[in-house]
């Protein structure tokens, strides 16, 4: 892996494509913003995992969003999605994704749910 020291001493770089092992994609599923990610329950080896991949799961024991997962982590947000896919691949977490446009309320709905704050 290719290193270099920060400028203000804060400690060694590691460069995006390193973490991904070179890879600017997910094998399949683009990740959402705002899919969220949860970690399944029970054993998972762990063996072969970067510590970001560790991070993920940590941050994924409640459902959590992908772009909340890059801003925690401190990742961008396209080397999370590759760390995701690995995970996802291994049965790891899972990921839903977000309400389709069909499944989303009317502008009737939100207009009424917003009337009814304001009268509050």
């Amino acid at each position: 892996m290719s290193q270099h020291a920060a400028p203000d001493g804060a400690g060694p770089l590691v460069r995006p494509y390193a973490m991904t092992h070179g890879r600017t994609r997910p094998s399949s599923d683009n990740f959402d913003l705002i899919a969220l990610v949860v970690a399944v329950d029970g054993p998972v080896s762990i063996e072969g995992l970067e510590p970001e991949h560790r991070s993920i799961l940590n941050l994924a024991r409640q459902p959590v969003s992908v772009a909340e997962i890059s801003a925690r982590a401190d990742l961008p947000v396209g080397v999370v999605r590759i760390l995701l896919d690995d995970l996802r691949v291994r049965g790891a977490v899972q990921v839903r994704s977000p309400m389709s446009g069909a499944k989303a309320p009317t502008k009737r709905v939100l207009r009424a749910a917003i009337n009814g704050l304001r009268a509050l």
